[in-house]
């Protein structure tokens, strides 16, 4: 949507406060950090559950680690003199190659992972005593992303294959799309993503590409070529309200795409991501934009609405993070690196 007073683009994004298209950044609160746990490898991917309760990490030791996020916030407080607590409340062990990527059920309590092994596994983790998974997909290919649909019966796969593989939770038929013949795919999928609502979901490919797909049909409606030159699209998510698609790329650059034209209507500059699969994520509320600075070893915050850059902070791995999430209900986010740690990150109140 235009202004029409001055022209500008007006990003409108649910569940934030009114913003003011002609005032200056917002300023981003002041966190602090933690370091909570540590894999024996590179910490390579990190999820929080839909309500925000828990965290899990993946590692390249073929570990995964499930965190309680009110016992990190008990660790975190400096008066907590009653002994040590212990935020990790699960541990994995059963794929035999590295973990890409992870989700949540979104109403149960199944936790999904997507790995170099070819394999998906589903982990019940009500059953504390239990590590290993109680179902398996095993795919054609790596699988380089996982993402459950809303409704919790569907289960897309982005892999070394350039189409996303679209899973019957149930019945584990896999479906792909009908279209894919006419749209040039060239490229493994490095993340994918389903909307709020599951009508659409957007795959960012080692082509460059960055492709939005119906939820219900599977086929592609829009693709928005080198949406980061020639350069891999690392990461792609849609807004809430699914008007607009935030994508990274090896070409340092953090954009803003409107899904309904496939135009570019923001662009975040100053972090340099070339090596890493780097990830671009809103924070809770979407105000905001972080990710990572390669160069420098800083986490990097802007306003999503002016793109202008609001805070540099010491990200305190040894050697860049490689991967950032943040929390889905509240002011918080979690890091995790080369260096095998897992920090959490949370606003001083």
């Amino acid at each position: 949507m235009i202004c029409t007073e001055c022209n500008c683009f007006l990003l409108h994004l649910p569940n934030s406060a009114m913003l003011d298209t002609k005032g200056s950044s917002k300023s981003f609160p002041k966190h602090e950090t933690r370091h909570v746990s540590e894999h024996k490898n590179v910490a390579r991917c990190a999820r929080f559950s839909p309500d925000g309760r828990f965290l899990a990490t993946g590692s390249v030791d073929t570990s995964i680690k499930l965190f309680e996020i009110s016992k990190i916030k008990q660790m975190m407080l400096r008066d907590a003199g009653d002994g040590p607590v212990r935020p990790i409340i699960g541990t994995f062990y059963d794929h035999v190659q590295p973990i890409n990527d992870l989700d949540f059920h979104p109403q149960n309590t199944v936790l999904v992972s997507g790995a170099k092994d070819h394999t998906i596994k589903f982990f019940d983790f009500s059953k504390t005593a239990a590590k290993k998974a109680f179902r398996v997909i095993q795919d054609t290919h790596i699988v380089r992303s996982v993402s459950f649909h809303p409704s919790g019966e569907f289960l897309l796969a982005g892999t070394d294959h350039p189409v996303a593989h679209l899973y019957d939770v149930n019945t584990f038929q896999c479906y792909l799309s009908a279209n894919i013949q006419d749209i040039g795919l060239n490229g493994a999928i490095n993340q994918v993503r389903y909307s709020s609502t599951g009508g659409m979901y957007v795959t960012a490919s080692k082509d460059g590409a960055i492709r939005l797909w119906d939820g219900i049909s599977a086929n592609c409606g829009r693709t928005i070529i080198g949406a980061h030159g020639a350069a891999e699209a690392t990461s792609a998510d849609l807004t809430k309200d699914e008007k607009y698609v935030l994508s990274c790329g090896k070409d340092s650059t953090v954009k803003l795409w409107e899904v309904g034209t496939g135009r570019l209507v923001k662009q975040y500059l100053g972090a340099t991501h070339t090596q890493l699969r780097c990830q671009a994520v809103f924070n809770d509320t979407e105000e905001f934009i972080l990710s990572i600075d390669e160069a420098t070893n800083e986490i990097v915050v802007w306003d999503a609405l002016t793109a202008e850059k609001v805070a540099r902070w010491p990200s305190n791995h040894v050697g860049a993070p490689q991967w950032l999430e943040h929390s889905p209900t509240e002011a918080a986010f979690a890091s995790c690196g080369a260096d095998r740690s897992i920090r959490f990150w949370k606003e001083i109140l």
